[in-house]
């Protein structure tokens, strides 16, 4: 299973990125191998980020994502190539991997957890 969790840095010691489609990084963890790779978030920045960050995780085959919040456009997209979304996680990536791993989230996310333009400077 592949698994992302949303982050501010590129190890598995940074913070979770309370931002889907706004967050700094990607992190990638095989749960079979526990293998990561990062990925910086190219859409960061720019307009569309949910849904571009969405497609992101389609392309790369993700099933679970691990994140703070998710917008109704990410969430649109992630239900749409059936990602499994996790919100409300805090900590550090290892740690949020860890609670995944041991059944210690929250149910997967019915709906998105804040409104479109989160995290934006607007």
């Amino acid at each position: 299973m592949k698994i992302c969790v949303t982050s501010q840095g590129n190890n598995l010691e940074a913070a979770v990125d309370p931002r889907f489609g706004r967050c700094q990084y990607f992190l990638y963890i095989d749960s079979e191998t526990n293998d990561f790779s990062a990925q910086e978030n190219p859409f960061k920045d720019g307009g569309g980020a949910g849904i571009q960050t969405g497609q992101v995780m389609a392309d790369q085959k993700v099933d679970v994502v691990l994140t703070g919040n998710v917008g109704p456009n990410a969430f649109q997209t992630l239900q749409a190539a059936g990602i499994k979304v996790i919100t409300s996680t805090t900590g550090t990536v290892q740690q949020a991997y860890e609670n995944y791993k041991k059944g210690a989230v929250g149910p997967s996310a019915e709906g998105p957890s804040v409104e479109s333009h989160f995290g934006t400077n607007q």
